[in-house]
């Protein structure tokens, strides 16, 4: 991954607790206008962005406080892209901790919270796999884009499944097309749609033979 990275001119590492804020912020800029994310936390009633701010900063904070996976690419001092996944066995939907859903009901709101372990729920019910990994969240920061950089991101992903033997796979949940085809292009095959209060996406899933018998081509 140093290669990949030196190449595009930025490096490839573990976010820490203090590049939290900053991944939080472009995280945000990346989901703000996503049609899901946008119905869970009522997109037309007022406080929308404190609330997919707050609910973003309390997922990174639940990422760090259990270890899970978090990549940023960075180019000196910026954060040009995040990456967050779960590791197998480690997925939250209706098992998150009671203090998660504490801190959720204050910060985003009753609704908001129910809508987004619904979401959970939908998704962890259509994977056919007990232990796997699961994508968040995957931005990389407009300014930055078409350089790359979503691909470094995914071989992150990747590298990390073969780390861990018991991994079945690693899913994601596209919400717009041109998310679908992003990872489509990049061996993820589609599983199911997932509907929720009429918004729709699309859940991708990369299974390990899969990506056992791209490593060998």
């Amino acid at each position: 991954m140093t290669d990949a990275t030196e190449q595009l001119g930025g490096t490839l590492v573990y976010l820490a607790s203090e590049d939290i804020r900053v991944a939080a912020s472009l995280l945000f800029q990346a989901y703000q206008n996503d049609p899901i994310f946008q119905h869970i936390f009522q997109h037309d009633k007022e406080g929308y962005e404190q609330r997919l701010r707050a609910a973003i900063r309390e997922e990174l904070m639940v990422f760090w406080q259990n270890q899970q996976p978090m990549f940023g690419v960075f180019d000196q001092e910026t954060l040009e892209g995040v990456v967050c996944l779960t590791r197998p066995g480690e997925h939250f939907g209706g098992d998150r901790v009671w203090h998660w859903r504490l801190k959720m009901l204050l910060t985003a709101g009753f609704v908001s919270t129910k809508q987004m372990l619904e979401k959970e729920r939908l998704i962890s019910e259509a994977i056919p796999a007990e232990n796997y990994h699961m994508v968040v969240f995957l931005a990389v920061h407009p300014r930055y884009q078409q350089r790359g950089l979503g691909d470094l991101l995914v071989q992150a992903v990747q590298e990390e499944m073969r780390t861990h033997p018991e991994s079945e796979g690693v899913a994601v949940f596209a919400t717009r097309p041109e998310y679908e085809r992003f990872f489509a292009a990049r061996g993820y095959e589609p599983l199911a749609e997932i509907d929720q209060g009429g918004i729709r996406g699309q859940l991708l899933y990369l299974s390990r033979s899969a990506l056992d018998v791209e490593g060998k081509a």
